[in-house]
């Protein structure tokens, strides 16, 4: 960032002062893709005399001749040289001087009013004054959106990087301050356009599209008691024709301009805009393409060597019109990307991390547990407690659901222990999507998907690795709900059919796992889950306040991928319906499963407590100890998460020096009660919510925030491409039940169990609709932001936070240091694994791209 160390200086008469400054922003034509109209018609302006301003206010003394008490104002003053500035062709700073009047009587300025009276707006980075009189330097971090002043009602104001609680903001700035939360606040009403600058609720009652039939309409999800969930960002769209409590949705070819407030929008960082057009084009073009390319096809992978085909050597696109409209509509560079569609049309991807040195290791029973643990789902996984394991569905609407599985299927595999001696001693767990799942299979079956509801039972071996023991497969009763599930077991076996069986068996497994994942454990309990903590901080707490920017790196550009995925991605058949097995059912599924969600148990040690996976223990490290020792996502979480809960406690105790700060820290209290009213109000009765009372809860409460918009969302999204970007590890849909003997299928299975393996998981478009996704999902952009880093190094002015925040950054290296020790210890054999692929997605730093490491600030993809 350019700065300019400027002196205060007299005038001619030797009396009046100016004070020269700097401020650097990015022009818009550096940013929207070179839009020259709106800088040929900005330095028209300027030579009409409609120029920027900026006014000064005091911090100090107030403005006698006003209502209310508001810091004295300077004189305005303007930017400097704007039509001579050079502006670079690729997207950076332009430093323009600014010189002020000085007034004694502003003192120290606290902040600063600024107008632009150009055509278009700008991103304003920074302003400077290095030499106030009696002072010093006094910095203003703005990152925002300037719009023209025609579209606001108020004037946009910046503050100085001074950190303060309300009750200790100085008075000249209180209603500043008061005013600014106003104007994000909003009224409520009407559209909202680009410009505004609203932060509001609303249902996600947007996904679905009634107007367009029957198929396309969708329930809404939040405001009732069978369909619970989070808040989303009000657009203020009006509604369908058809149903007047949905929302209108944007055509396909505007969905880049669904409304965000403009500073949590893409499109100042390059990467971003390449996202947002590469999943745009993932939708507009890649899926009717190649949809008729499969079409006319068999739309089937004949064998293994055929889908390695997609890595080794590309699918060769006809020449024709598919060739030709992908060309034509996606830009070279992206092209490149994005398909890697070559000058002799090869559609290839990259190679996935869990093939890259064995092509066959995710076959072995090993490697199916492994991942459980170190895999892109490691949050499911629990301890059994209970032999055989028992359903919590409501028996009088599902009949008996507890499970089938009995001594006699896994008595012979415990290594010498009995049932009870291997609960006893913390050796049997599951992976159970039964009871999440049963209610939705009859449904779910009705259609050209075929599932099951699963679990599977594991055995924590000497060795620390995982041996599975059984999968159970069931169905609901063919005469109805109530009668139970129709359930059959499956044990290991190497062998033969049996063998081929028992591969199927982790197949669907393995389907679950991913719809699963990427419905709750990844959307849900991430994306949907972080965005009222977006909202509510932006609304209730001000940019000075201590909270504020604690979290506000933990928010950056979540509503935008939010906002896209609800145009695109997650809405009634975008592409998660098309490639997921719940297909229509997805989202109301994960409304359903929300009702279970508790905030207090998003924190890393509540959540392995609750799993089994730990038990408190005062005497180990971080307050709990791991009963799989070597848990590659626990061992590395908690080591994370002590640093994170590290940092928040030093920087919280700086700023509150005893729980009676807390309670009455008026804006805090707000910000806690809209979360919990607003943001998550199908919760507001839940007796768990901290109660906002004391530093510790204060403490906790942002230390779960900060983990799951960085380190929970790392761990279980920067996986999905070197684990998943290979279909048949992570299927993601099945189209046929288990072959039984004595029929047609089971004999095509007994002669081709592999090519029957791969008629029954997910077929050729949806692998390739899913694998183009996960790739773009998986990347990281080439100036993230990473976890203990800052994108501003003067982010506050109070030397004992930057100091603690110091220390994170330089514990955060130490952990990756530990990292690479870990995954170098073969004595840590889940750590690695039989496919070769170190545990390396909570390592805190990584460079851009496809690295399957590498934890980002916020949930920003």
């Amino acid at each position: 960032m350019l700065h300019r160390v400027v002196e205060g200086i007299k005038g001619n008469d030797g009396n009046d002062k100016k004070i020269k400054g700097t401020v650097v922003l990015m022009k818009k034509n550096v940013l929207d893709f070179n839009d020259f109209n709106a800088s040929i018609l900005d330095r028209v302006h300027e030579l009409l005399g409609q120029k920027v301003s900026l006014q000064l206010i005091s911090a100090v003394n107030a403005d006698l001749t006003v209502k209310g008490l508001k810091g004295k104002l300077g004189k305005p003053a303007y930017l400097e040289d704007w039509i001579t500035t050079i502006t670079p062709l690729t997207a950076g700073d332009s430093a323009y001087d600014v010189t002020f009047d000085w007034d004694e009587e502003i003192g120290v300025p606290g902040a600063f009013i600024i107008r632009n009276f150009h055509h278009s707006e700008f991103y304003l980075k920074s302003l400077t004054l290095d030499h106030v009189p009696g002072h010093g330097r006094v910095h203003f971090v703005c990152n925002s959106w300037v719009y023209p002043a025609k579209n606001y009602k108020t004037d946009r104001v910046f503050f100085s990087n001074q950190t303060y609680l309300l009750s200790e903001t100085p008075a000249p700035l209180i209603e500043y301050r008061k005013q600014e939360l106003v104007n994000l606040r909003g009224d409520g009403k009407g559209k909202l356009e680009e410009w505004d600058r609203v932060y509001d609720y609303a249902y996600y009652n947007d996904l679905g599209d009634p107007d367009k039939g029957s198929k396309y309409a969708r329930p809404i999800l939040g405001g009732s008691t069978e369909y619970p969930y989070p808040r989303r960002g009000r657009t203020g769209r009006p509604p369908t024709k058809t149903d007047p409590e949905s929302e209108s949705r944007l055509a396909l070819l505007m969905s880049f301009n669904i409304y965000v407030p403009r500073d949590e929008r893409f499109g100042h960082l390059k990467m971003s805009d390449f996202l947002a057009y590469a999943l745009k084009s993932v939708v507009q073009f890649l899926v009717p393409e190649l949809g008729a390319l499969c079409d006319k096809t068999p739309n089937e992978f004949d064998s293994f060597q055929d889908i390695l085909k997609i890595y080794e050597g590309g699918i060769k696109l006809p020449e024709g019109p598919l060739l030709d409209k992908i060309k034509e509509n996606i830009p070279l560079e992206m092209l490149k990307e994005l398909v890697r569609t070559d000058g002799e049309g090869y559609l290839k991807f990259p190679m996935p991390q869990v093939i890259k040195e064995d092509k066959t290791a995710w076959r072995t029973d090993e490697e199916f547990a492994r991942e459980m643990l170190a895999g892109v789902d490691p949050v499911i996984i629990s301890r059994l407690q209970e032999f055989p394991p028992r359903s919590t569905l409501d028996p009088k609407l599902y009949g008996n659901q507890n499970s089938s599985i009995t001594e006699d299927h896994i008595k012979n595999n415990l290594d010498g222990f009995t049932i009870e001696e291997a609960i006893k001693n913390n050796r049997l767990f599951i992976l159970d999507h039964h009871d999440a799942l049963m209610p939705y299979v009859r449904r779910i079956n009705a259609t050209s998907t075929k599932i099951y509801a699963t679990r599977t039972l594991l055995f924590l071996q000497k060795d620390g690795t995982l041996k599975p023991l059984a999968i159970e497969l069931s169905l609901p009763h063919p005469n109805g709900d109530q009668f139970g599930a129709i359930s059959k077991v499956y044990t290991p076996s190497e062998q033969g059919v049996e063998g081929s069986v028992w591969q199927l068996a982790k197949a669907y497994v393995a389907v679950n796992d991913s719809g699963y994942h990427q419905l709750i454990s990844h959307w849900l309990n991430t994306h949907a889950a972080i965005e009222p903590f977006v909202t509510a901080t932006n609304r209730q707490l001000s940019v000075l306040h201590p909270i504020h920017k604690l979290l506000h790196p933990h928010f950056r550009d979540t509503m935008n991928i939010n906002a896209f995925a609800r145009q695109i991605l997650i809405n009634a058949d975008g592409i998660l319906e098309k490639t997921v097995f719940p297909g229509k059912y997805a989202m109301e599924m994960s409304a359903v499963v929300y009702k279970n969600w508790v905030f207090p148990e998003q924190a890393l040690p509540a959540d392995l407590i609750k799993r089994g996976v730990a038990v408190k223990d005062d005497n180990a490290p971080h307050g709990i100890r791991l009963l799989i020792q070597d848990c590659p996502y626990a061992v590395d979480g908690l080591k994370i998460w002590s640093a994170i809960e590290t940092w928040v406690q030093e920087y919280c105790n700086f700023y509150y020096k005893n729980d009676e700060m807390v309670k009455e820290d008026l804006e805090l209290q707000s910000w806690w009660k809209e979360l919990r009213e607003e943001g998550h109000g199908d919760k507001k009765h839940e007796p768990w919510w901290p109660k906002m009372q004391t530093r510790r809860e204060l403490i906790d409460s942002c230390t779960i925030v900060i983990w799951v918009a960085s380190a929970l969302h790392a761990a279980v999204n920067f996986g999905q491409y070197p684990y998943a970007g290979y279909l048949p590890n992570r299927p993601t849909l099945s189209r046929r039940f288990m072959p039984e003997p004595g029929t047609p299928e089971y004999e095509e299975f007994k002669s081709s169990p592999d090519k029957a393996f791969l008629k029954t998981i997910t077929a050729q478009l949806q692998t390739l609709l899913g694998v183009s996704l996960i790739e773009i999902l998986s990347r990281h952009s080439s100036d993230e932001v990473y976890l203990g880093q800052r994108d501003s190094a003067d982010w506050t002015t109070d030397d004992e936070p930057l100091e603690a925040f110091g220390r994170f950054g330089k514990k955060l290296g130490e952990i990756e240091e530990m990292i690479i020790e870990m995954n170098n210890d073969e004595n840590l054999r889940n750590r690695v694994g039989p496919v070769k692929v170190p545990y390396t997605l909570l390592f805190p730093t990584s460079e851009g791209g496809l690295t399957g490491k590498g934890i980002p600030n916020s949930v920003s993809i």
